[in-house]
């Protein structure tokens, strides 16, 4: 899975970083990245704010590298999920529609969650991070329970 954000600095990298150590903890494997539509903080860490909220709670951001996303990375991820509904627009204006990329939180559906977008956290402050990662664990945990759910009781979200 894929997640993408703008730059690939906040909400991307968190929402990869969660999922890695949720797969982990489970005892699960699959291929979790994180890019953004625009190219500006390629070969960046994620920022400080991200990596700070992201610590407290267990998930260590320090090795991921800001970059952008690519048509490759369209084709080759089951699931491309957004933060909102510009990188959706972004992606679908530069590659076209394509099934497998979706607004995280829609595709997910975590239960109790209203929101469908996480937004960004990038110019306010640090309660700003802590909504993303309440919203990014959420959708998170509600995929894999959906992946590990008997196959009766599971949709293929």
């Amino acid at each position: 899975m894929l997640f993408v954000c703008t730059g690939n600095i906040c909400r991307s990298p968190t929402a990869e970083g969660v999922m890695r150590t949720l797969l982990e903890r489970s005892g699960m494997a699959g291929e979790v990245d994180s890019a953004g539509t625009i190219g500006y903080h390629v070969g960046d860490p994620p920022d400080r704010r991200s990596q700070l909220a992201a610590a407290a709670r267990g998930y260590d951001l320090s090795s991921l590298r800001g970059r952008e996303v690519t048509e490759d990375d369209l084709e080759r991820f089951d699931h491309v999920w957004v933060m909102d509904r510009g990188h959706l627009n972004r992606l679908r204006a530069r590659y076209g529609d394509r099934p497998n990329v979706r607004l995280f939180l829609e595709a997910t559906a975590p239960e109790g969650v209203r929101a469908r977008e996480v937004p960004d956290p990038y110019a306010g402050d640090e309660a700003g991070f802590e909504r993303v990662l309440d919203l990014i664990e959420a959708g998170c945990r509600a995929a894999l329970t959906r992946w590990t759910a008997p196959a009766d009781a599971a949709d293929d979200g």
